[in-house]
Formats: C-alpha cells, sequence, structure tokens
C-alpha cells in the first residue's frame, strides 16, 4: 500500500493532547507512559508506548530482569545508551544509540533488558504493537537494527528516519502485512514543514520529544506531549510545522485490527480464556 501521495489536500486535525503519566516499571526504571490502557481502543493496533529518559544512573540501572511476553509485538527504539537483550528463544543482541530492538513474543518469550552502561544519559521508547487473533501463537521472532540500517529521507536539514512503513519512496527497515505501522522519527529545522500521507482508516498520533510543532489548525504541541490525530472520513495525512527552535518527533500509525483487546500485564490476548491459559503456561514453563 503506498502512502506517498503529496501534497496533502485535507490533513488531519488534532483530536486531543496527551500528557503521560510518571511511572515506574522493571526493577524501578523510571518512565512516563504516553500510551496508556485507556487509549488501546482509540489507538488500535497500539498498546503502549513508554518514554524514558535520564542521565542518573539510578533511574535506569537496574533494567527490566526475566519477564515474559505473549501475544504482541514490542518495538524498543534508543536514541541514547546501551541495552543487553537476551531471551528465553536463544535471541541475544545489544540495543545501542540509534537502534532498534524489534521482537514479536508470538506464543511466548521470557526475556531480560538491562543496560550495559553505568553512567551517562539513557533515552528512548518502548512501543507494543498487537498482533492479529490468528497470529497470536506465532513462533517468536527478534531482530536488532542498527542506526546504520534505519533508512532516511533528508531533505533541506529535515532527516526522516523510517524504521517502518515508507516515507516519501523510502521503504522502512521493517514492514508489517496486517497492521501496516509507520514508525518515523522526524527531526525538523527551525520553522521546516513536513507532510506524510496517511489513509484516513489509520489510527495515527504525533509524539514530540524536542522542540514544539503547530498544526494547520493553530493546534501547537508543546515538548513531552501527544497529539492524538482526529479520524476525518477523506483526510489524506499529517501536516505540521516546527517551531522556531526546529523539532524532533515521532509519527506512529496503524491500521486497526479491531479485536477485542484482553490484557493481563505482558499478555495480550482476544479473550479471558486465552489470558487463562496464558498464565498457566507461564506458571508451568510452558510459554517459551
Amino acid at each position: 500500500m503506498s502512502t506517498d501521495t503529496l501534497p496533502l489536500t485535507q490533513p488531519r486535525l488534532v483530536e486531543r493532547l496527551v500528557a503521560g503519566q510518571p511511572t515506574s516499571d522493571g526493577a524501578g526504571v523510571k518512565l512516563t507512559r504516553v500510551l496508556t490502557h485507556t487509549l488501546q481502543q482509540r489507538l488500535d493496533p497500539f498498546l503502549m508506548l513508554d518514554a524514558f529518559g535520564s542521565d542518573k544512573a539510578d533511574d535506569y540501572i537496574a533494567g527490566f530482569p526475566d519477564h515474559p511476553h505473549r501475544g504482541f509485538e514490542t518495538i524498543t527504539y534508543m536514541l541514547e545508551g546501551r541495552m543487553r537483550h537476551r531471551d528465553s528463544a536463544g535471541h541475544e543482541g545489544l540495543l545501542q544509540s540509534g537502534g532498534v530492538q524489534w521482537m514479536t513474543a508470538g506464543r511466548g518469550v521470557i526475556h531480560s533488558e538491562l543496560p550495559e552502561q553505568e553512567e551517562g544519559r539513557m533515552e528512548g521508547f518502548q512501543l507494543w504493537l498487537n498482533l492479529p487473533g490468528r497470529n497470536k501463537l506465532c513462533e517468536p521472532w527478534y531482530r536488532d537494527i542498527p542506526s546504520s540500517e534505519i533508512p532516511q529521507w533528508t531533505q533541506d536539514g529535515t532527516v526522516v528516519r523510517v524504521i517502518a512503513g515508507t516515507h516519501r519512496g523510502v521503504a522502512g527497515a521493517v514492514q508489517r502485512e496486517h497492521t501496516e505501522p509507520v514508525y518515523l522519527d522526524v527531526h525538523l529545522p527551525p520553522g521546516a514543514s513536513f507532510e506524510h500521507a496517511l489513509p484516513d482508516t489509520h489510527n495515527a498520533f504525533v509524539y514530540v520529544y524536542r522542540g514544539a510543532v503547530r498544526f494547520d489548525s493553530g493546534c501547537t504541541v508543546p515538548q513531552q506531549r501527544m497529539a492524538l490525530l482526529a479520524n476525518t472520513p477523506g483526510s489524506d495525512g499529517v501536516r505540521l510545522q516546527a517551531g522556531e527552535a526546529g523539532a524532533r518527533l515521532l509519527l506512529i500509525a496503524g491500521r486497526p485490527l479491531g479485536e477485542p483487546i484482553a490484557q493481563y500485564g505482558p499478555f495480550v490476548m482476544n479473550t479471558e480464556a486465552e489470558l487463562m491459559q496464558a498464565v498457566r503456561d507461564f506458571q508451568s514453563g510452558r510459554l517459551a
């Protein structure tokens, strides 16, 4: 499916702005939960987005020791830092600055994500992407994508890192047939404009992590805010402009699955019965 038809004639409006919730996870890693449980149906197929960033080792050093997952994919994007991944399916990799770790938990894995640094800044994001019901028990899959292997589109100082989907003919590092995810890291110089075409059926949001942006409607999105984009029939994409200090943002979009979501912590299935089976499998050592 092409998403490169430009220029836009009916860009999306901002439905609302969302401030993340400070929390901690793993062994006490401090983070901000940007996409929370209450937004899962609205932003289907996305289940969660966490943003983390600190210069204080105590905020991240304990990492995420062994924990299970079943029924979805995790995408970890590291802006700065080093994190070691190991899992029960035999995968191991080192996620470094600018790189992406894409893991399909499928029928189940137990994995750990532990910092390989004792000082300095660790900053990045983890996104949870749902799997369709027929694929929830697929074989686990894992890929480390170093920074040098993430395709980029550049023009007049604008840099778009294409993690998933396609932008202006540049295909991303990962493609998914069922959810058709778009995951762009957009770097804009001061005052620069940005456009990306999207089907009006895709759920989409923008998270600004540096600077600020302004949409055509006049809505300004400051740093550390999510702009949830309206699904207006006939809309053809996203258009925004960076503020006077420039901006960096994530544009994330995907085709909704339209299936029931049943979640218990790290297990995401379609029914309560499937969740109970996931817990039993974990408790009996049959998860992975």
